[in-house]
């Protein structure tokens, strides 16, 4: 299959389509003590509530919908963390697909299991020494299976968009507008896509990736002007953000938008996986739970504004919620 072509706003609301009746169109809530905490109305948009718990499966099911039947029974080959491997390998066994999922050894043992449940074959490999892309590149060749990136890919952020057409819209039935977005960053791919949706229906809003402070190559990047690369490869309880540097097409979009990154801390973002559990009743994991924690931790001014908040993912485990309760 050719390159897809740039993606753009007409390309979100393309994505949107191809979504409906398949992916879940979550809410965009408001918690009242959360606003009394930041002198602000927050509006929380809680995409763990979704097919396979995260945002991923938007962006997984609009790009595998793009690929042409006669290509289809070659199946699809993609590398993650989980998050993403979660969102195709449920994305392909709807359309009828095989998915070949290159994972980390140590992702979650929970996103592996449902992965695998979902059908799809793990090939695991070692994050400190090995290089998932290239893994998955070469079975891409050997196979001929249609290579899905898990951000920077065209089809992918066009889907990821859709999460923004829903934030606008639903802010409007509200009566408000958000004056900014906060969504939490690995690669990009979510960023661009609702900075692609907020281009033309909410032009003035702004977007700000979050990041763990060590893995802050979005931030960093877009400082400079140009793509930088994390200097380690693991080290945050944010499994799902750690890519190692921006996507190239996404990175082009969110420096057309005036993108503006923020940073949090592993301990601020386990304070908002407790803060959602315990407040928002709504499970969080730690790498959806980044946007939050800006705003919990004061990196962006929230009295007096509406702003609005990805929750974007809910795939954690035990262990890991106990020690954000605790």
């Amino acid at each position: 299959m050719s390159p897809l072509p740039p993606p753009d706003a007409a390309a979100v609301r393309a994505a949107r389509a191809r979504l409906a009746g398949h992916a879940v169109v979550t809410p965009l809530l408001e918690f009242p003590f959360l606003n009394e905490l930041t002198g602000g109305r927050i509006l929380v948009k809680p995409e763990c509530l979704q097919v396979t718990g995260s945002f991923k499966f938007r962006g997984a099911f609009n790009r595998l919908s793009m690929i042409p039947e006669g290509e289809r029974s070659k199946g699809v080959v993609a590398c993650s963390s989980g998050n993403h491997a979660q969102g195709v390998a449920e994305a392909a066994r709807r359309l009828g697909m095989s998915a070949t999922i290159v994972m980390p050894a140590d992702a979650p043992a929970l996103k592996m299991e449902r992965t695998a449940r979902s059908g799809a074959t793990i090939v695991r490999y070692d994050r400190q020494t090995e290089d998932r892309e290239a893994i998955a590149r070469e079975i891409e060749t050997r196979t001929g299976a249609t290579f899905v990136h898990p951000y920077d890919d065209a089809g992918v952020i066009a889907g990821q968009g859709t999460a923004g057409l829903e934030i606008v819209e639903q802010a409007a039935a509200m009566g408000l507008e958000p004056e900014a977005v906060l969504v939490c960053c690995s690669g990009g791919g979510l960023t661009a896509g609702i900075a692609l949706a907020l281009e033309d229906t909410l032009p003035r809003a702004t977007i700000h990736p979050v990041e763990p402070e060590d893995f802050d190559d979005y931030t960093r990047s877009l400082a400079a002007g140009e793509r930088l690369s994390n200097a380690a490869a693991a080290g945050s309880v944010c499994d799902a953000l750690m890519a190692p540097s921006p996507g190239a097409i996404n990175f082009a979009i969110n420096m057309r938008r005036g993108a503006r990154g923020l940073t949090v801390s592993d301990a601020e973002v386990l304070d908002a996986v407790g803060f959602a559990f315990r407040e928002m009743k709504l499970v969080a994991e730690p790498g959806g739970a980044a946007a939050l924690a800006a705003v919990l931790a004061g990196r962006i001014e929230t009295k007096g504004r509406t702003l609005a908040v990805v929750l974007s993912g809910g795939n954690i485990e035990r262990d890991m919620l106990a020690q954000a309760l605790g």
